[in-house]
């Protein structure tokens, strides 16, 4: 591969913060952007070479070989592009959702598989910088400079730009409706800035929520002492309690205090479950400890999808004050449906 730029090429990042930054008094700086939820790609093309490089620095060709076929078809012959992978899914409220659970399962090692996911559960790209473009490297340059030839490079079809606007009243709203789409926040660019590989020179802001759940089991540590996990549930509709997540990263004194807390609790005693929860176990838990349905506590939570939290969620506080019945999904913010190709239309 003879490119301007070559792989590996470490992403640039972004830094957390909680407001979407204003522009200054002296002019537009700050582009904005939705945030992709997908997995993170660079992708390298010289003519009929190909390379899709995750993070991470995995390789992700060999799991989305779709992607490389649009990538001779619709890109340059000599092109470097930063962006997200996704899959769409129409989901019954008739709008286009990006799935996470569908891209997760786009990893696997047996090829059969992975052809059989390429066409049922077809990827994008949703490219939002491009390194290089022909025989010119653009890291050193603006990003105003950089979009513009991400544009130049990309069309409509399955690797396509994202949008962005400087208007900061806009990327206020875009950060509100485009949580529809499975989109999780907003990004922030300055325009005049360089690619700075493996440096947090960008902005993000994220959704952060809370959610009062039932703590229906717990998981114990890696190291056998104390409390690793704990599983979280909520009520349907119809009264169901369903397992909906779990929280962990405590401290060697938390896990004490809970482990101290639980095990008294546990329906069985003697052993981890093995029974009719499979279901929860296939969540990721793993063996876990069902305890009884009697501890609240509030938790801190970014996005759910298909009924359960995206990620792994922070636990805030205990809630005596609450009745477990009474954790419930209605208590939760959910986005109105925005469709993920209305998102893409720069309009």
């Amino acid at each position: 591969m003879d490119l301007p730029v070559n792989p590996p090429v470490a992403p640039m990042l972004a830094k957390a913060v909680t407001t979407v930054p204003p522009q200054p008094d002296d002019g537009a700086t700050w582009l904005y952007e939705p945030k992709w939820d997908g997995f993170r790609v660079l992708i390298f093309r010289d003519g009929d070479e190909v390379e899709m490089v995750s993070r991470g620095g995995k390789d992700l060709a060999r799991y989305f070989p779709e992607v490389v076929t649009a990538a001779k078809a619709e890109l340059p012959d000599k092109v470097v592009l930063d962006g997200e992978i996704g899959v769409p899914k129409r989901f019954a409220t008739g709008v286009h959702r990006l799935d996470w659970d569908a891209l997760s399962q786009r990893i696997h090692p047996a090829q059969s598989r992975i052809d059989m996911l390429a066409e049922s559960t077809p990827a994008i790209v949703i490219g939002f910088d491009a390194l290089a473009l022909g025989a010119k490297d653009l890291m050193a340059e603006p990003f105003a400079d950089r979009r513009a030839a991400l544009l130049e490079a990309t069309g409509g079809g399955t690797i396509r730009a994202s949008r962005v606007t400087d208007d900061t009243a806009v990327a206020q709203r875009w950060f509100s409706a485009f949580e529809g789409a499975g989109l999780d926040g907003i990004v922030a660019k300055d325009r005049r800035g360089a690619y700075v590989p493996g440096k947090r020179e960008m902005l993000k802001i994220k959704h952060k929520r809370t959610a009062d759940c039932v703590v229906i089991g717990y998981r114990v540590h890696k190291s056998g002492t104390g409390v690793g996990s704990l599983l979280l549930g909520l009520h349907g509709d119809d009264g169901e309690l369903r397992m909906v997540g779990g929280s962990s990263a405590f401290t060697d004194a938390k896990r004490q205090e809970l482990q101290a807390m639980l095990e008294p609790m546990r329906l069985d005693p003697d052993k981890p479950h093995q029974g009719e929860l499979t279901r929860w176990r296939q969540a990721g838990t793993g063996e876990f400890y069902p305890v009884r349905q009697e501890l609240v506590a509030e938790f801190a939570y970014d996005q759910m999808e298909n009924g359960r939290f995206r990620h792994t969620v922070k636990f805030l506080r205990w809630r005596p004050d609450r009745d477990p019945e009474s954790c419930r999904y209605d208590q939760l913010e959910v986005p109105l449906d925005y469709d993920l190709y209305s998102v893409l239309e720069d309009s």
